[in-house]
């Protein structure tokens, strides 16, 4: 019951969110099952009995409550076409790239105390979802798709939640069945993937802009777009978590192979 009157509330406020529940647990399960054992024992001690995927959403949860109003800018970046990272003018109050790397040198830090750890994981964990959610690297004058219209399924509703839940949601997956959909990379993928920065994670969210704003004139929607685009939702889905296990263990267990 918590987890449908959640859903719901998620829906209900949907234009300010990333993926949704079921990418963003999609991604924290994904993400515990390439941690090393060690940085797996850090992370428990952080957040157990919570799982990566249990917190993956709470970013998203405290974004209403006065104290954290602070963090919504976090949670994107906005990058107009003809512009690149180092030539967009940042925003003072921070970015999901500023937040990251910041919630990562919390993470480094010993000498935080263990709730702001916990805290900088949580916020990590959602962070690195929302990046790889292309509309999240957003064009200034529709906000990131939030201002812009389309039809979808006969209903009036703005492209970018197309993008953060209601085609994933339209699969029909749960979070954990939709894991272990997706969770089958090659290794040569996964040192790709952890090889490259948040910066380069920006560009690729960038890059695919054009592939999410191809629509008809009409804006009407069908399944067709949803299948055409169905595949690149999954491979940023399945990056995002091997990108956040990647980081986490570079954290946590630097010394080990998946570190970079």
């Amino acid at each position: 019951m918590r987890r449908f009157l959640f859903a719901i509330g998620f829906l209900a406020s949907g234009p300010a969110l990333a993926w949704g529940p079921v990418g963003h647990r999609a991604v924290g399960e994904i993400a515990e099952h390439h941690l090393t054992p060690r940085a797996r024992a850090e992370v428990e001690k952080l957040i157990a009995p919570q799982t990566l995927a249990d917190v993956s959403t709470w970013a998203d949860e405290i974004r209403y409550l006065p104290e954290w109003k602070k963090a919504d800018t976090w949670h994107y970046i906005s990058i107009d076409d003809g512009e690149t990272l180092s030539t967009t003018a940042r925003n003072p109050l921070g970015d999901v790239l500023e937040a990251m790397e910041r919630m990562e040198r919390t993470l480094r830090d010993r000498a935080a105390s263990p709730t702001e750890r916990a805290e900088a994981l949580k916020f990590l964990v959602h962070f690195v979802g929302d990046v790889h959610q292309p509309l999240h690297v957003g064009r200034r004058d529709d906000s990131g798709a939030n201002k812009f219209e389309v039809v979808y399924n006969r209903r009036t509703i703005d492209l970018h939640w197309v993008w953060d839940a209601l085609i994933v949601n339209d699969q029909g997956y749960s979070y954990s069945e939709l894991a272990r959909a997706l969770d089958h990379p090659t290794a040569q993928q996964i040192r790709a993937w952890q090889r490259a920065s948040f910066a380069d994670w920006i560009g690729e969210s960038q890059a695919l802009r054009p592939l999410v704003y191809r629509l008809p004139e009409d804006r009407k929607l069908n399944s067709l777009y949803a299948y055409e685009r169905w595949p690149t939702i999954k491979e940023r889905l399945l990056q995002a978590g091997v990108r956040l296990a990647g980081r986490l263990n570079a954290i946590f267990d630097p010394r080990s192979t998946a570190s970079h």
